[in-house]
């Protein structure tokens, strides 16, 4: 069925910092792996350099930014380990939706598909979203495991739209009726290189850090459907 000129499509999600804010949490799992191998990371260098991309390009660009040497071999040892640091330090500390995120969830779902787009590992996000009860609101995942390339790439959003018409078959998914909520420069970049359009939330970056967007917002709890389909109309 052809959605009319205009008329909202799809929502895609990112994970961290949209949904839960866990990238303190991501952060921390990081040092466990790297400070005993003499690498520091600081919150500010996580948060200015990292946050966006998947572990997998994360490690490569903490290693290369410490001027060290980390083999393909190695890498998978190291992404495993930090996964299961993550999932300790998540069932440990506890993790909550980001207010609003709920109510715009299950205002959406029923009547527009939705999908989630992130970088995070599978493993990283599933239990946090059973856990939190939204996991069967997602018609559609893309994580790290099922792209090339992480954000800013657009990989994964073309790869979310394609699952979307699979699920979807007799429903169209033209990218600019779409809507990506991201928190990152670089997942406004990887959305807007699919041709979806953006609404950023100012949870882990500053405004000006997300002038890409087409919308900036301080919290979703400001955020209906309506808000979305005007952004496509725009």
């Amino acid at each position: 069925m052809k959605k009319a000129p205009g008329q909202l499509a799809a929502v895609l999600f990112d994970f961290d910092g949209v949904i839960v804010d866990t990238e303190p949490l991501h952060c921390e799992a990081f040092r466990q792996i790297i400070e005993p191998l003499g690498i520091e990371l600081p919150w500010a260098a996580y948060q200015r350099e990292y946050i966006g991309f998947d572990d997998r390009d994360a490690f490569r660009a903490i290693f290369r930014d410490a001027g060290r040497a980390l083999s393909e071999e190695t890498l998978p040892e190291l992404i495993g380990a930090k996964a299961e640091a993550f999932g300790a330090l998540a069932e440990t500390r506890g993790v909550e939706p980001y207010p609003g995120v709920a109510h715009l969830v299950h205002a959406l779902v029923g009547r527009i598909p939705l999908a989630l787009c992130s970088g995070a590992l599978r493993c990283d996000l599933e239990p946090i979203l059973d856990r939190i009860g939204l996991r069967e609101c997602f018609a559609v995942f893309v994580t790290a495991e099922d792209v090339a390339v992480s954000k800013p790439d657009p990989e994964s959003y073309r790869e979310a739209l394609r699952r979307l018409a699979c699920r979807f078959p007799d429903q169209d998914f033209p990218p600019a009726a779409c809507v990506a909520i991201e928190d990152t420069p670089a997942g406004i970049a990887a959305a807007h290189g699919a041709g979806v359009r953006v609404l950023s939330v100012l949870t882990t970056h500053g405004e000006s850090e997300l002038a890409g967007s087409d919308r900036v917002v301080a919290s979703l709890e400001s955020i209906a459907p309506t808000d979305l389909e005007a952004l496509v109309r725009a």
